[in-house]
């Protein structure tokens, strides 16, 4: 799914960019340039995002829909919610992605994954129909495991970047596979339209309200911070966490 790390990951996520590029900008200047001379060309990396004119209009499209609906709904929403409510809802919606983990995890190979997250949807739904995590005190991790991840997993590319209208950051690879992560959403088995919307609209918000603390640490250019934050949280999950830093590649192009 399209969530962001917790609220604490995600703070430090942002915050570390800076330190990457002052690390880059350090080694830079320490190594001296003659090491340099022989050293044969690297190859250019693929541009990730071949599409960037057009993905900034969504994106601004995006933002002006945040702007006037989710964000104003969303500031109502943290004013009238109690934490406490508030990390119950949240706690529900992602009770919900459990079946998305266990079937990824399976196809992966990843057999006790897969059984925890199995053990995780009956002990929270039985007890508190989600709105507790009595299973992570029980012993049980959370996982986070889609399609697109699956794909990635076994070989498929990401292709470029896109983002899309209403949903944000993707890729060709990710975007293609969201009609498969929504099969597998309990959320889908209501008949009534109108109350799955409301699952879905309630979802939406929730997760927007999260993000308003966070706003603040935003600085310098958004729309490659957002596509940066996704790409290599993407990467990060589909290789478990085992991918090279290349903090070198953070430092951008004039």
């Amino acid at each position: 799914m399209l969530r962001m790390p917790a609220r604490t990951s995600t703070e430090t996520g942002m915050k570390q960019q800076p330190k990457r590029i002052l690390a880059a900008l350090l080694l830079a200047a320490s190594v001296p340039v003659a090491a340099f001379a022989d050293a044969a060309p690297a190859p250019a990396p693929a541009n990730p995002d071949p599409w960037q004119g057009m993905n900034r209009k969504v994106y601004a499209f995006n933002k002006s829909v945040d702007t006037w609906f989710f964000k104003p709904v969303a500031k109502g929403y943290r004013a009238v919610t109690p934490q406490l409510v508030d990390d119950s809802i949240t706690r529900f919606f992602l009770n919900l992605e459990e079946p998305l983990h266990m079937v990824n995890n399976g196809l992966q190979g990843k057999a006790k994954a897969s059984v925890q997250d199995l053990g995780r949807l009956v002990v929270n739904t039985a007890t508190s129909l989600g709105f507790a995590d009595l299973a992570s005190r029980m012993g049980l991790p959370r996982h986070d495991e889609d399609f697109g991840q699956t794909l990635g997993y076994w070989g498929v590319k990401p292709g470029p970047y896109v983002v899309l209208p209403f949903l944000g950051p993707s890729d060709i690879r990710d975007g293609a596979s969201l009609p498969l992560d929504a099969v597998v959403n309990p959320r889908n088995l209501v008949e009534s339209n109108s109350a799955n919307a409301g699952l879905f609209v309630l979802d939406k918000v929730d997760f927007r309200a999260d993000l308003i603390p966070f706003e603040k640490i935003i600085e310098g250019d958004e729309y490659l911070l957002m596509r940066d934050l996704y790409l290599q949280r993407r990467d990060f999950l589909v290789h478990d966490g085992k991918v090279k830093d290349d903090f070198l590649d953070d430092v951008p192009e004039e």
